[in-house]
């Protein structure tokens, strides 16, 4: 007996030593997207990438923290259905104040297990517009206003029928309403100022999963962030239509260069690389393709400067279609205000574009005029003095060399001391003439 109690002993100090590691492994884990920005490849692929890591981790719910005024319909429609299809609860979390789930980001909220919004936030305004930034035919708008519309109801068919009116209303006459608007009809579960008072109102509410319902535990819930690699980063940016902008200008001015004094290969490989990091970004862009004729003139005109200069008749031509041309490219009728280039931006860059082919023109000329000072051609009017009896041949001092010099047609004979002028060189002779006092 005494032998059992030892071990008896022995066995709960044991685990009260495992306790504490218990009870850490049990904590629920709560894994915190940042999903801001354009709704584009880079979200997409965040979003899955952690929704993946969710479930190999065995987390309790994602939170993903959205803050978007829109995007591509393509890559929100990915991102619906990963959501949908994910065995983990996820809640999307509109914020910061002030923030926005806006077009594409409205579907993605409503599409979530749970949906939460920070006071001060809005939501809506999702009515979708064709690829190229135009207004779309009636037609095609009616089709994808309806199929917009119906997965809408499909994700809010478990909501009052406020809520699914107002999902409507957002695609149909793109109406946006705030966070205070949005939970009145039931739209969104929560409002909550930050991330704890998120997982304070989670804790114990139900959510309904692929496999039946679920009721969150996120009390003292384990948080972590899971942030942007750097390749999703790097696809983020280019989302940007600024950036993509000065790809472009950066890229074309880099071939010319190389281009211009070909045997190098760092302007002609960063060239390369601007131009397709700025295809990428065009391509998920909603842009007028009709843009480009405008840009590659423009630098068609730069570089008939530069062969025929006009004096800067043609930079001044080629600024304007630079600058006419990235506005029909990204700015044209349709294309929501985030994805517009900045108009003081192109203007801007356009100037230092035209004024940079300006200072080359204006090389160009300079060494065009100035006299040549080294080698034969430099000879022609240079002054010497004759060594010996120029009658007809004879033989000049000239820039520190001796040289045999030949009288021009109709010259007299020169004396050994007399200054001569070069009137042209002939092979190794000089066709010299006497100067005259």
């Amino acid at each position: 007996m005494k032998r059992l109690g030892f071990l008896l002993i022995l066995l709960a100090a044991w685990l009260n030593l495992v306790r504490p590691v218990l009870a850490q492994t049990g904590t629920p884990l709560v894994l915190v997207l940042e999903a801001k920005g354009t709704v584009a490849p880079a979200m997409k692929e965040y979003i899955t990438r952690g929704l993946k890591a969710a479930e190999q981790r065995g987390a309790e719910l994602v939170v993903i923290k959205l803050n978007t005024p829109g995007g591509l319909i393509s890559e929100m429609e990915v991102i619906v259905q990963t959501i949908r299809e994910s065995r983990v609860p996820v809640v999307v979390y509109v914020s910061p104040r002030g923030g926005t789930a806006g077009s594409a980001g409205a579907i993605i909220t409503i599409a979530a297990h749970a949906s939460a919004m920070a006071p001060e936030t809005i939501i809506g305004a999702a009515s979708p517009i064709s690829g190229d930034g135009q207004d779309m035919g009636e037609t095609l708008e009616r089709k994808q206003k309806e199929a917009l519309r119906a997965q809408a109801r499909a994700l809010t068919e478990n909501r009052p029928a406020e809520a699914v009116a107002l999902a409507e209303e957002m695609i149909e006459i793109a109406r946006a309403v705030s966070a205070n608007e949005a939970i009145e009809t039931g739209l969104i579960d929560f409002i909550a100022n930050d991330l704890n008072d998120l997982l304070g109102k989670l804790d114990g509410f139900q959510v309904q999963m692929p496999d039946g319902a679920r009721t969150l535990e996120t009390t003292d819930a384990r948080v972590e962030s899971l942030s942007m690699s750097f390749i999703e980063q790097l696809l983020d940016i280019l989302a940007n239509p600024n950036i993509t902008f000065l790809l472009i200008t950066i890229g074309v001015q880099a071939i010319l260069i190389e281009i211009s004094s070909p045997g190098g290969w760092v302007a002609g490989f960063v060239g390369a690389v601007c131009l397709a990091l700025a295809i990428y970004g065009v391509g998920i862009l909603p842009v007028n393709w009709f843009g480009l004729i405008f840009l590659v003139l423009a630098f068609i005109l730069f570089i008939l400067e530069i062969k025929t200069p006009t004096f800067g008749a043609l930079t001044a031509a080629g600024v304007g279609s630079l600058i006419v041309g990235a506005l029909i490219l990204f700015n044209s009728p349709g294309v929501p205000q985030f994805q517009r280039v900045s108009i003081p931006l192109v203007i801007a860059t356009s100037i230092v574009i035209g004024a940079s082919f300006a200072v080359l023109v204006g090389i160009g000329l300079r060494a065009q005029r100035t006299p040549v000072q080294t080698g034969q051609e430099s000879l022609p009017g240079a002054h010497g003095v004759a060594r010996t009896t120029i009658n007809p041949t004879g033989q000049v001092h000239l820039q520190g060399e001796l040289w045999s010099a030949e009288l021009a047609e109709g010259v007299e004979a020169i004396q050994p001391g007399e200054k001569v002028e070069v009137v042209r060189v002939e092979g190794l002779r000089l066709i010299v003439r006497k100067i005259q006092a």
